[in-house]
């Protein structure tokens, strides 16, 4: 199943491959309701072969990686289903699958398009725990409780055929670190990306300067950067980290909506500064901030959209 490529040759030949965007917002645009401890997962159960069609359209739209339906698919949360370990692994297999056969879809619509990456989605933690505290990282584990708690589902994932981990949304420089053995102990190569506190730090308060050492630390970690962050903090981030390693970037933010948690609705994204351009208040404007400042990997978090991938690849085609 695995593509015959992988991303750090990708990288090394020179390509900038475009990310996917928003899976569960589109699977809501869809009609599917994910207020629920699952979120994204859910369709899994429910309806797996809409996640394909999402998968399927991001392809359409220019993506060169696909990342699965797996960010908040563990055996501890499904477990709150009543659903057993070997089910819940299963359902995270799924999900590859389901990418797979987008994959295949699109390349039998255009033999040309390839070569298409499936990048397996590993949440934090946080995730897990569905009370927003992978946009803090104040939860506490020990280095095993990390490992015991990740490892099942990236050796579901690697099992699976994914051509890399997208260890994503990360709070805490220790769970980074787990992840990273993972990573070495697995065999397989991938990214992390992380959510910030502000424009040097991450969630947690570990300076990026210091996050960006795991990438040089572990040949595996082949791209480093943030995601699903305000589009005001990618241009510093991507500074601070680019000052500090030398891996190439990656970059995949929200839409520059913002959510208002009383009326529980998105509102329009607004005018944002950024070094090397006016102003960047969205996904396509920040391509080429984002690119010169040395992402080579760029896609969109919640609320961006198929057109908005299509955007971005645009611009990386023709810059």
């Amino acid at each position: 199943m695995p593509s015959n490529t992988n991303l750090s040759r990708m990288l090394d030949a020179g390509a900038n491959p475009t990310v996917d965007g928003a899976l569960a917002t589109e699977l809501e645009a869809h009609g599917c309701n994910l207020d629920d401890p699952l979120w994204s997962a859910k369709v899994l159960l429910e309806e797996p072969e809409l996640v394909k069609r999402v998968h399927l359209d991001y392809f359409r739209a220019g993506a060169t990686v696909a990342i699965t339906a797996s960010y908040q698919a563990t055996p501890l949360g499904f477990a709150r289903r009543g659903i057993g370990e070997e089910e819940a692994l299963e359902l995270v297999a799924l999900s590859v699958r389901l990418a797979d056969e987008a994959r295949r879809e699109h390349l039998a619509e255009n033999p040309d398009a390839g070569p298409l990456l499936i990048a397996g989605s590993v949440g934090p933690y946080g995730a897990y725990l569905a009370d927003g505290s992978e946009y803090r990282g104040d939860y506490v584990l020990s280095r095993n409780e990390f490992l015991e708690f990740h490892r099942p589902r990236i050796a579901a994932l690697v099992e699976a055929g994914v051509d890399l981990l997208a260890c994503e949304t990360l709070p805490s420089l220790p769970e980074a670190e787990a992840l990273v053995a993972l990573m070495e102990e697995f065999d397989v190569e991938g990214w992390l990306s992380f959510t910030l506190r502000d424009g040097g730090h991450i969630s947690d308060g570990t300076p990026l300067a210091q996050v960006a050492k795991l990438s040089r630390a572990q040949p595996s970690v082949v791209a480093i950067g943030v995601n699903c962050v305000p589009l005001e903090l990618v241009a510093p981030s991507l500074g601070a980290l680019g000052k500090a390693t030398d891996t190439p970037l990656i970059a995949y933010p929200n839409s520059g909506e913002s959510y208002d948690a009383v009326s529980k609705t998105w509102r329009p994204a607004t005018a944002i500064a950024g070094p090397g351009s006016e102003h960047a208040a969205s996904l396509a404007e920040g391509t080429a901030i984002w690119r010169e400042l040395g992402a080579r990997l760029i896609g969109g978090c919640c609320r961006t959209t198929p057109e908005d991938i299509a955007a971005a690849a645009r611009l990386t085609e023709n810059p």
